[in-house]
């Protein structure tokens, strides 16, 4: 091996021993901050949505669409709806899950967290009746289905019954799913069919096209959101649903709940940064209700945002995923400020590295001072041989001889071989 490749392997021989322990120092600290943190995701997650052919079912096969590009599995769960999506998340059945506005008679539960508004969920009261009707209390006497309870209508309704001081004993009321419930009311069985859902749902386009189909105007609708903080007044516009048809034929006052994303105590933050994030493409574009970037929002929830959520809809996309993936963008993201504690740690620390590889390198010469001085001072004393002293020193100047350092550090190397060299002579001249 040539000289200086042997000097160079020398050199980084003592500085790897030199920085060894810092370096493991930082190996450990990143480990127990990555533990600690856990920045990765796991790769499921169970959401809740709603019966089949509802737009929580619907919404439900997008959100999953969406994050199976980032390799998360999202498992739909059907379920009755918001009431019962609820339940399951106050049980830790599922993760994620629909829930509406005034459909929670559970107490607040601070673990649960809200990705915001994402949607208005107007209550359809379609019926067949010969002449229009705009308040309730002009159903009283029609067969209406008002839902499971798992959808969370029934506790809506209840409320406005007793609003409009009708007594629900007396009334014809039925809770059938919403799919047989369609059936028996287009069977005329029923006469009337109330239900709360996005105008995505398939059930509510198809009835809004129906020949003979009615879609109550509330003419309360202010009203009822004056006296419900969960209520909001809409309006659906003449036209929007087939201009061609001039369907509604007029503009239609309805009253709406807002719907959330409602997300468990355990779910992974990255898991409710990326629904997030796909709520902002999935909702924020206009519809029947709402203008463009109207909705994710932060009002007319009842349940705390989540701070993931609250960044995404004020901030949008974070910029280091604008340009690397998830993945590594959510690593530097949640280890950043971990990083910088580290570094804070290990910068006094590193700075006893280049001291500590000086020493490291010169005592492999000062080492040999010791045994140098021991020969002199015997010499000095009466009764040694001064033969034996020097095949001592001339056998630790073989030694040294073997004795490689760093070209930068070959002055103190030299400066041994003299003084060895030195001493040598001396007791020659004895």
């Amino acid at each position: 091996m040539s000289s200086p490749l042997r000097y160079l392997l020398l050199s980084i021989r003592e500085l790897l021993t030199s920085a060894g322990p810092v370096v493991l120092l930082a190996f450990l600290l990143l480990g127990l901050a990555y533990a600690w943190l856990d920045p990765t995701p796991p790769k499921q997650v169970t959401l809740a949505t709603g019966p089949g052919q509802s737009a929580y079912d619907e919404f439900g096969q997008r959100y999953a669409k969406a994050l199976a590009a980032y390799g998360i599995q999202v498992n739909l769960v059907r379920s009755e709806g918001a009431a019962q999506n609820l339940q399951w998340l106050a049980e830790g059945k599922v993760d994620l899950g629909f829930v509406q506005g005034g459909s929670s008679d559970l107490p607040d539960n601070p673990q649960m967290t809200s990705l915001g508004s994402l949607f208005v969920e107007p209550l359809w009261l379609f019926y067949r009746s010969p002449k229009p009707l705009s308040a309730l209390v002009d159903f009283r006497d029609l067969r209406i289905n008002v839902g499971t309870e798992g959808s969370g209508v029934p506790r809506l309704m209840n409320q406005l019954f007793e609003l409009n001081r009708m007594d629900q004993s007396t009334l014809k009321l039925s809770r059938l799913a919403q799919t047989p419930a369609t059936v028996a009311f287009l069977d005329q069985q029923i006469d009337a069919l109330l239900f709360a859902s996005a105008p995505e749902s398939s059930m509510v386009q198809m009835l809004l096209q129906t020949p003979g189909v009615r879609l109550m105007d509330f003419s309360h609708s202010e009203a009822y959101a004056r006296r419900f903080p969960f209520l909001t007044p809409v309006t659906l516009p003449r036209g929007v649903v087939d201009l061609a048809g001039d369907v509604p034929p007029q503009d239609m006052r309805l009253v709406a709940t807002t719907t959330t994303l409602l997300a468990g105590p355990h779910v992974h933050p990255a898991l409710l940064q990326l629904f997030a994030q796909s709520a902002l493409s999935l909702h924020s574009r206009s519809g029947w209700f709402s203008r463009t970037h109207e909705f994710p929002n932060v009002d007319h929830t009842e349940f705390t945002v989540s701070d993931e959520a609250q960044r995404t809809i004020r901030n949008g996309i974070p910029l280091l995923q604008r340009y690397l993936p998830f993945a590594y963008a959510n690593l530097i993201e949640r280890m950043w400020l971990a990083l910088g504690i580290i570094l804070a740690v290990l910068l006094p620390l590193s700075r006893i590295v280049p001291p500590l590889y000086a020493f490291r390198i010169r005592s492999r010469v000062f080492r040999w001072y010791g045994q140098l001085r021991n020969i002199e001072e015997r010499s000095a004393a009466s009764g040694v041989s001064t033969a034996a002293l020097i095949e001592e020193l001339q056998a630790l100047a073989a030694r040294v001889e073997k004795i490689t350092v760093p070209l930068s550090y070959a002055d103190e190397l030299y400066a041994l071989r003299n003084h060895i060299d030195l001493a040598r002579q001396r007791l020659l001249r004895y």
